[in-house]
């Protein structure tokens, strides 16, 4: 089968992972509309196509927080990647290093850091963090990015609780006898009370700044209200997010909630977005509603499946082609 667009992955992925994976992976909370409205929101948008604007020349680099990256496309951050292909974030890491651009690795993630960094050295590699009840853990964690040379922490602001993903309740979802959250065994017993902190106030970031001198970015942001708290209190970025739909089922989809923290912003920080990246076009209209870059959450994750690092790639080049593809024939 010829992988032509992100869907054939997609369809592949839901062919061939066992049910508990891809329900896993394809699950939103509830009723799954903002899950599915990330993906709508993008088809009622319309270009404003130029003619005669010479396209033979094209550069679609561009830079996140001072670091160059070969297209504005990363890679969000997801647990679990194991569930995909055997050798997890690793082939992740690899993948994102070919393409020359930023990936996010998840708090979740089932190799180490140590592992992650192993397998792609020298890569644009950002954390993503969950706070804990127990802070020790997380403070350890953010100290062994910044020994491990990442260059950039986010801070997933929307997960308080964890949303009901009723496929997952249904399923008895968790992780299999052979995966481990690699970077939190001996910290907690995954499906016992909940690690995560929801006392967690904006004025924690003060102590986060006071733990690294790695860029914050904020993710989870989807009100100019919270935007504008995010720039007073000092983070260098903001990923528009909705974790996917997977947390508070209606809410906005990221490409309509994106105009109002772009405009709150007014350039003093980064504005990225992620949810419902599916085509090419998809990117270049995140790009001119204000967004500095984007990244893709669960089409990572069905290139992993299809063929590990090289499926991922596969997913990474073709939204670069049709992207350049979009830029040009919109002038």
């Amino acid at each position: 089968m010829a992988m032509v667009c992100l869907s054939d992955f997609e369809a592949y992925a839901k062919k061939y992972l066992p049910k508990i994976a891809w329900d896993f992976f394809a699950a939103g909370a509830d009723d799954c509309s903002t899950r599915d409205e990330n993906i709508l929101a993008y088809k009622r948008i319309r270009f404003r196509p130029r003619m005669l604007r010479d396209v033979s020349m094209m550069d679609i680099r561009t830079k996140l927080l001072g670091t160059e990256i070969s297209f504005p496309v990363g890679i969000a951050p997801t647990g679990f990647h194991q569930l995909a292909w055997p050798d997890g974030e690793k082939s992740t890491a690899r993948a994102a290093k070919v393409m020359n651009t930023c990936y996010i690795a998840s708090t979740y993630s089932t190799c180490t850091l140590e592992e992650i960094s192993a397998a792609a050295p020298g890569g644009l590699r950002w954390f993503q963090l969950y706070i804990h009840r127990n802070r020790a853990v997380s403070q350890q964690l953010v100290q062994r990015v910044e020994a491990l040379g990442f260059q950039g922490l986010v801070l997933t602001a929307d997960l308080p609780y964890t949303g009901k993903r009723r496929d997952d309740v249904r399923n008895g979802f968790r992780l299999p006898p052979h995966m481990k959250l690699k970077n939190l065994e001996g910290f907690f017993e995954v499906c016992k009370m909940s690690p995560l902190d929801p006392s967690l106030t904006w004025n924690d970031i003060y102590w986060l700044q006071s733990l690294t001198h790695l860029p914050i970015i904020i993710k989870g942001i989807l009100t100019k209200e919270d935007a504008e708290l995010a720039v007073r209190h000092g983070v260098q970025g903001i990923i528009v997010s909705n974790h996917g739909g997977r947390q508070l089922d209606g809410g906005p989809a990221t490409i309509d909630a994106l105009v109002e923290v772009v405009e709150a912003v007014q350039g003093r920080v980064e504005v990225y977005l992620d949810g419902g990246i599916r085509k090419g076009s998809d990117v270049l209209k995140a790009l001119a509603l204000g967004a500095k870059c984007v990244f893709i959450g669960r089409p990572a994750l069905w290139g992993l499946a299809y063929k590990g690092e090289e499926g991922l790639q596969d997913v990474l080049r073709i939204l670069q082609d049709e992207f350049r593809l979009a830029m040009a024939l919109a002038g």
